[in-house]
């Protein structure tokens, strides 16, 4: 079907008879332009113009409104440039809320004026007389343009919502007794070489102070170049030890030991128990649980812990389920479900083979189950759990997932990590990611039993691994540290 306009323009129309002096020059180059759009083809790629250059259009037709709008446009992409273009600058517009929310509500603002402007585009270069077949044609099609070109716009309102929101819920300047007192946006790290983070793992929910943590890990980094080392602690870790200059080593000058049931003098005991029998003794905090834990780390250790990150396990499969899965070995089978104290036999179990894609369910049970196993089988099943995290999380992957991982991450964590200083984990992490990262477990063995650990020894590993050239524990066996890249490779031989 061939579209045309319909009956001839009339002289007064610019496409119609012309005039003589400027003024008919004027209309005659005009009366040009209309007729190249003088089909629903030419007009809909003048709009489509429109669209990906805002004013265009209204330039075609010659109306000065468009330098009105295409200059603001111009203006605006060299903002966006201008953060896009730098991680820095991006990474702090990320976590500043209010800002967040201004670009939420500019973003909405511009959305609605492209709209508007692509719109009008169509209505001022659209054929006269067109058949009602073809206005409705017309009609479709640019509505069907706005739409493709809004869902980028409403992706990017909604991920900013998202993000104002985690970063004031998650990030919310927590006060805790042993975080760094003298570090600052310019110098997040206060002169230190490494930044130590306790990441822990606990059954309830992150705002309760009885929550026993069965995860302790300390991620080691080095502010300079990315390298990384981890440190797995068993849960049933005996006689943690507390700096000397903490007062926690004044309370336990021989450990966290006492009376009563053996299971409330734990390492995964601390973060409830301490609170509850000591109250104030580490100072004003917001969460003394998390402050005594550290100061155990640190004093059984022999290092430095600045800042925590607890998890949620029990919403620890709603995070896996956000990122899509998580890919690992598995060299025996795992229980799902099951207690072996109470003699509940488990459920079902996970089938070993390599390169497992488990769901947030699976993956839960793989890294919490016991049956048939023990606590150091577990320990460095998490420890691999964490690294197959760190590989599903690539940018392109959090992004596309990323409001259920906003929505996952403000249920299930809380940390000390003051919001100014995001940006530059954002940037160390980055480093991190793109280096081996080692990793040590303390298992039990002739050198380690966690009922009456040797903590010089333990201290000495810690020091060789910290080391300027970091090749403490190559040559351990067994009956010492464990690496733990070998426990996630695939075995099948066992």
């Amino acid at each position: 079907m061939t579209l045309t306009v319909g009956p001839p323009a009339p002289a007064d129309h610019p496409g119609g008879a012309r005039t003589s002096g400027g003024a008919g020059r004027h209309r005659a180059a005009k009366a040009r332009r209309f007729r190249r759009t003088r089909t629903l083809a030419g007009a809909l790629g003048v709009t489509l113009l429109g669209a990906v250059l805002p004013g265009a259009g209204y330039l075609w037709s010659r109306r000065r409104l468009g330098y009105v709008v295409l200059v603001p446009f111009l203006v605006g992409l060299a903002a966006a440039a201008y953060y896009v273009g730098d991680l820095s600058r991006a990474v702090d517009l990320a976590f500043d809320p209010t800002r967040l929310r201004v670009a939420r509500f500019a973003l909405g603002a511009v959305l609605a004026a492209w709209v508007f402007v692509v719109a009008t585009t169509y209505l001022m270069v659209r054929p006269l007389g067109m058949a009602r077949v073809e206005k409705a044609l017309g009609v479709l099609v640019v509505s069907l343009l706005c739409v493709l070109g809004a869902i980028p716009a409403v992706q990017a309102v909604r991920i900013a919502d998202s993000q104002a929101d985690l970063v004031a819920t998650v990030f919310d300047n927590e006060k805790t007794a042993t975080a760094p007192n003298d570090v600052t946006k310019a110098d997040p790290w206060g002169g230190r070489d490494r930044v130590n983070v306790l990441l822990l793992g606990g059954d309830g929910g992150v705002g309760r102070t009885g929550i026993r943590t069965d995860s302790v890990i300390l991620l080691s980094m080095d502010t300079h170049k990315g390298k990384a080392v981890m440190f797995s602690l068993p849960r049933n870790m005996m006689n943690a030890q507390f700096p000397e200059d903490s007062p926690l080593h004044d309370v336990f000058p021989d450990g966290f030991r006492g009376e009563g049931d053996p299971g409330s003098w734990m390492l995964n005991a601390i973060y409830g128990q301490v609170p509850a029998l000591y109250p104030k003794v580490l100072g004003k905090s917001e969460n003394e649980g998390a402050d005594a834990i550290k100061e155990a780390v640190a004093g059984s250790l022999g290092t430095h812990v600045d800042y925590y990150v607890l998890i949620n396990l029990l919403g620890f499969q709603q995070l896996v389920d956000a990122i899509g899965g998580v890919t690992v070995n598995i060299n025996e089978p795992i229980a799902i479900n099951g207690n072996t104290d109470a003699g509940i036999p488990p459920t079902g179990y996970l089938e070993p083979g390599p390169d497992q894609h488990l769901n947030g369910f699976h993956a839960l049970w793989y890294s919490r189950g016991r049956w048939g196993s023990d606590d150091y089988e577990r320990m460095l099943r998490q420890r691999c759990m964490v690294s197959a995290i760190v590989d599903a999380a690539d940018p392109l992957n959090v992004l596309r997932r990323y409001q259920d991982l906003a929505k996952a991450g403000k249920e299930i964590l809380r940390t000390d990590v003051p919001r100014d200083l995001m940006p530059a984990f954002v940037d160390l992490a980055l480093k991190v990611k793109e280096k081996k990262m080692r990793s040590i477990a303390f298992v039990s063995s002739e050198r380690f039993y966690s009922a009456d650990p040797d903590f010089e020894w333990m201290r000495s590993v810690v020091d060789k691994a910290l080391g300027p050239k970091g090749k403490g524990g190559e040559k351990d066996d067994p009956g010492k540290a464990v690496k733990t890249s070998d426990a996630c490779g695939y075995h099948p031989e066992g």
